[in-house]
């Protein structure tokens, strides 16, 4: 579903992928794990087409996401999932969620936001998935945060997508409600056969819901297997220094120590 090789991307001097070979299969969900600098933002940036790579091959969807002639079609069947929500305030969740289908309506529809019965029919079941369908006429910014998440990934899966890449998604939510959107995202993965690529500094949420985990540093790959393989000399050249998770009940985030804090390498 997505392959990649040689993966560079270079901002002047400054190299912030270096070198990324990894392969996706359909259905998988993906833990990229590691600190702010990484590069995991940048690498799903990349996969989408929202970012150029500086050179190497990626094809996600069955595009080639190096070439800008197949961005439009590319992002209709990689559908992303944001740190801070990007859902409409002023609009119903009905309506923040139908904008999920505006990739695949007229450009006159699009512009009068003009929907059929079958994308409404599908946004409700799509709202119904993350236990929203009775919100669906409430306007957005009448939500808490976790449930603004949970609209954006039924926007999300109302694009009908091949893939879903989930940037951070529950960096700024308490742990319970952090763990029902890996919940909804992970049964969207198993029930609908989507392949999920999730970005997240946790390691407990990565070794809970993950079917595989990889870890970035520096811009490289520094580790690539199941959450019972990764030990603590592999969290260690992840985040350059000894790290603990935290205990599943604790608050905040899962790892802890103080330089990680203080350098803003934790949510």
């Amino acid at each position: 579903m997505i392959r990649i090789r040689s993966l560079t991307k270079r901002y002047g001097s400054n190299a912030v992928l270096r070198g990324i070979d990894l392969d996706v299969a359909a259905g998988e969900f993906l833990v990229v794990l590691g600190p702010s600098g990484a590069g995991k933002s940048t690498l799903l940036r990349c996969i989408n087409g929202l970012v150029a790579p500086t050179s190497g091959e990626l094809v996600a969807a069955g595009y080639d996401a190096t070439d800008a002639r197949n961005v439009r079609r590319l992002r209709r069947n990689v559908a992303m999932i944001f740190q801070h929500h990007n859902v409409v305030p002023r609009l119903s969740v009905l309506k923040n969620v139908l904008t999920g289908r505006l990739g695949q309506v007229s450009s006159l529809a699009s512009i009068l936001q003009l929907f059929s019965r079958q994308d409404v029919a599908l946004a409700m079941d799509c709202l119904q998935r993350v236990e929203l369908g009775h919100k669906a006429h409430e306007r957005t910014d009448a939500l808490s945060g976790g449930q603004r998440q949970r609209v954006g990934i039924a926007r999300a899966l109302a694009q009908r997508p091949q893939v879903i890449l989930a940037d951070e998604p529950v960096a700024s939510l308490d742990p319970k409600t952090a763990r029902l959107v890996l919940q909804y995202l992970r049964a969207a993965c198993r029930e609908l056969g989507i392949t999920v690529v999730c970005n997240l500094h946790q390691v407990d949420y990565a070794r809970e819901f993950g079917d595989r985990i990889v870890g970035l540093a520096g811009g490289k790959l520094v580790f690539d297997g199941r959450g019972d393989e990764l030990h603590e000399s592999h969290l260690s050249q992840i985040y350059a220094g000894p790290v603990h998770a935290h205990n599943a009940g604790q608050p905040a985030a899962s790892l802890h120590t103080p330089e990680l804090a203080a350098q803003g390498a934790l949510p």
